[in-house]
Order: structure tokens, then sequence, then C-alpha cells
């Protein structure tokens, strides 16, 4: 176990956990909402550090990362818990965890994963698959001893992070991309057991402070899927910043929701050509074969830079990080 780095005594050994907007109080010997953080003797403590239960090698594609190095590969890697408790999720038999998981875990010190993926020839960790923030302690040693070996590091999370543990982090990654999952809190609360403000402000830190910041929305029938309810989600995203990408992704049923519909590919498509009359600069669709919705233009003459195919691609035309027909920067890190 790894001491917390986030949390605040109470009274009768009871602690407060204070690394996301949950602040879970939790009793001796017992877990917060994540259920990877425990109370032993009035401390909390983190059980997911260097316990790895998934790790990968994967295009920056799949993150989706689309305007952070495309084409690198990089090493992927979660431990259990998450703390949300979405009705959808892909990965609940890894994020949604019970007592006996850490028996199928293996354990990894930082300095240890760093020399798989420099052995790989790999210049990028990513944390992905279950949620990093509760995580946290190992996620930043990582990135640290990444940063000092000159690797990038990036994060793929529902952005449900209290300020100061993210403001700790955000010298030591290089790209995110963020779920922007509903525009309100009765969903956010429904389906995930979350809220809405808190991963805003994620986003907006995220990209104030200047790291490659992505954000994903799964287009999910029947709760998020209105015309109007998608126009306010992008007025959303676009009070933080228009040249934000945005990957529009079809939800296919799973979970607690296996009784829901796939989404319809021509609403994606239509929701993306909505986004780009609203202002949005780059905007994607996900889950589905689509090339135009795949590929990325130049936001100021329409030029045809980058083009995907799933996550296989080819630059068509890039000068640097500018549009080679007209000058155009394009926000992101090539």
């Amino acid at each position: 176990m790894k001491e917390s780095k986030y949390f605040e005594q109470l009274e009768n050994q009871a602690v407060r956990c204070t690394l996301c907007p949950h602040f879970c109080v939790i009793n001796e010997g017992k877990r917060g909402i994540c259920k990877v953080r425990i109370n032993k003797n009035g401390r909390l403590y983190s059980l997911s550090y260097g316990n790895i239960i998934a790790i990968h090698i994967d295009p920056m594609e799949k993150k989706p990362l689309y305007h952070f190095f495309p084409a690198a590969r990089t090493l992927s890697i979660a431990t259990p818990g998450c703390n949300f408790r979405c009705l959808n999720c892909q990965n609940y038999t890894i994020s949604q965890v019970n007592e006996d998981i850490f028996e199928f875990t293996r354990e990894l010190p930082p300095e240890e994963l760093i020399k798989m993926a420099v052995s790989e020839n790999l210049k990028h960790i990513t944390f992905t698959y279950t949620e990093p923030t509760v995580f946290f302690e190992y996620m930043l040693e990582t990135a640290k001893s990444a940063k000092r070996e000159g690797l990038f590091c990036s994060v793929v999370s529902n952005g449900f992070i209290n300020i100061e543990p993210l403001k700790e982090l955000l010298p030591y990654i290089d790209a995110a991309n963020i779920d922007l999952k509903f525009k309100d809190n009765e969903l956010y609360r429904k389906i995930t057991g979350g809220l809405v403000e808190p991963v805003l402000n994620t986003v907006g830190t995220l990209y104030d402070s200047g790291i490659v910041t992505e954000v994903t929305t799964l287009i999910i029938p029947d709760l998020n899927d209105g015309e109007d309810y998608f126009r306010d989600m992008a007025k959303m995203l676009l009070n933080i910043s228009d040249e934000i990408p945005w990957h529009l992704s079809a939800f296919y049923p799973s979970f607690k929701m296996s009784d829901y519909p796939s989404t319809v590919p021509s609403v994606l498509i239509a929701f993306r050509k909505i986004a780009l009359e609203l202002g949005c600069k780059y905007v994607y669709t996900g889950n589905i074969l689509d090339l135009e919705g795949s590929t990325t233009f130049c936001p100021n003459c329409g030029k045809k830079l980058v083009e995907r195919h799933y996550y296989n691609l080819r630059i068509v035309d890039l000068d640097g990080d500018k549009c080679p027909e007209c000058g155009q920067k394009i926000y992101g890190k090539f």
C-alpha cells in the first residue's frame, strides 16, 4: 500500500479523501467509492499503487488522441478501480473492482515501467483503460520518472479530479483526452455517479496550462442524442476553446445498458457537421467507418492534412504543425 497524498483526518479515525470531488468520508477499515483507497488506522492508503491490471502497446489514435504525435506507439497501462460507476462501462471487469481483483494484478514499480518502455523503443506512456485519478500517486511518480528519461505522458480520464492534485500533475503530462459525457448533473448522476462542473474545470485547466487537450463524448440514444442537447454541449466546449479536438463516439450496448440501441452512424455524421458550423475547428466521429469524420482538415482553408482509417493513418501534407497551403497553425503536437 502507498499512503495517499490527498486526505484529511477526521474524528474517530475517519478520513476524508480530497483527491476527487466525491470527497468520500471513509471510516476505519473501509474503502471509498473507487474501492481502491482504504482507511487503515486513521490514514488513507492507495491499494492500486504499482499493481497493473492491464498493459498494452497501442497506437496513439486508439486513445483517441489525434493531435498528439500521430502514428506514435504508446505503452498503455491501468491499475484497478474508478471513481465513476458508469452503467455502460466497457472495462467494468477491471474498473468496477471487487475484493479479490488484486490477485490478478502484476506488480510493476515506476522505474520498471520506464525500463519497459525504453526497451520497446517507445517514447510515450499513457494512463488509460480504468480511471487514472484513482491511481494518482503511481501515475505521478511514473510521469516524473518518464519526464527525466525524455518520455511523453498522456492521460485518458473522466476528468473527475480536484484542482490541487490536477495542478500537481500538470508539469509532468503532455496530453489528455477527457470524457465529457453529458451537459447536466442529472444524467451525470444517473449514468456515472459524477457531476459535470468538475469535468469542465479539468478540461479548461488542462487546455489553459498548455497540455494538448482533446475531448470525447459518447452519443447514447435517448440520452444525449437530441439536437438541442448536443448544441448545448458544443457551446459548453466552445466556451473553453474552439480548437479542442472533439471526438463524437458511437455507443454500443454494454454492461448495465445492454438493452439500449446502438448509435445510428448518421447521427454522428450530422452532429459533426453541426459542431463545425457552430465553430468547433476539429470534430471527429469514432466507432464507425467515416473517412471524412476521421480526417484532419485545416480549419482555415479546408486542406486535407491527415487521413485515418480506424488506427491506420497517412499524413497527407503537414509543414510541422502548420498547414502547408495557408500557414494556419494546427492545434497539438506533430
